[in-house]
């Protein structure tokens, strides 16, 4: 029969067994992942002869960082970066603004039809963006005569986005009721208690609204070319797209591209990933 200090013994060498399985596990996904984004970044510092080489260098035998100058001689990545964050900000903006408000109203205000709105709200989220993407243009261009304006891809995120709602609304409801009930006795009114205790609270979940709209916004190449055809406008999405289409054969240049693409999301998502997790791991925690 084995002894207390025993069984301790062998649970703690069970789960060194078990921790290693899965920090192994976590490092080939993670390689899996990450090979991808080293792919591109690999071939956009070759040769094009050397992409088409078989069977293919893992590492560049020369670094060739001049592809890059190159490339920003034909792929004018500044004039696409700030049109691109003329459309981001102000609707990242309001639409944290917006779904913050809208969540707070749903979680914490009492007014009739709540429950109706609320799954009306929610319901929303089945209904695909093909269905409303004409109908949408229609309006834009024919009503409020729109076209060829960054007006169409920012309005409608002050909406807040039903998914957005939904999330600040779920991480509200987490705040004991008692806080705001405290702060009502003391005479503040619900956008005192919004202010200085629901936000203060809630700060990770309102950078994981912002998260979420700057990815969706800075991949939207869909609506960005439905709405925009002036090539002084293009924005980073539209201009690599027409990038691409321009040099077929030079996949240095268009790795290049690529790269300069995706790298300003990344840095984003790195500076906010800590608010990120702990908004997820916090949803719908009780308490």
């Amino acid at each position: 029969m084995m002894t207390p200090k025993q069984i301790l013994a062998s649970r703690s060498k069970r789960e060194k067994v078990c921790n290693t399985i899965c920090l192994i596990l976590v490092i080939i996904m993670a390689a899996i992942v990450l090979l991808p984004i080293w792919w591109i970044f690999r071939s956009s510092l070759m040769t094009n002869a050397e992409l088409y080489a078989y069977p293919p260098a893992f590492f560049p035998s020369k670094w060739l960082f001049s592809n890059y100058v190159e490339t920003l001689e034909t792929y004018d990545f500044w004039r696409y970066f700030k049109n691109t964050m003329t459309i981001i900000v102000p609707a990242v903006l309001g639409g944290t603004i917006t779904a913050t408000l809208c969540g707070y109203a749903f979680a914490r205000l009492r007014f009739r039809g709540k429950k109706f709105l609320f799954t009306l709200c929610v319901g929303s989220m089945l209904l695909p963006n093909m269905v409303t993407l004409i109908p949408l243009y229609l309006m834009w261009t024919r009503i409020f005569h729109l076209s060829n304006s960054y007006l169409p891809l920012i309005l409608p995120y002050f909406c807040g986005g039903a998914f957005n709602i939904f999330l600040i609304r779920q991480f509200i409801s987490t705040i004991p009721k008692e806080l705001d009930e405290a702060a009502t006795i003391d005479g503040a009114g619900p956008m005192r208690i919004l202010v200085s205790i629901i936000l203060p609270a809630i700060r990770a979940a309102m950078i994981v609204v912002a998260l979420f709209l700057f990815i969706t916004l800075w991949n939207d190449l869909l609506q960005q070319t439905i709405y925009i055809d002036n090539p002084d406008k293009y924005t980073i999405a539209i201009g690599l797209s027409m990038f691409r289409s321009g040099l077929k054969a030079d996949w240095a240049k268009i790795m290049c591209a690529t790269c300069m693409a995706f790298v300003p999301g990344v840095v984003i998502y790195l500076i906010g990933q800590r608010y990120f997790v702990e908004g997820i791991v916090m949803t719908g925690m009780k308490n």
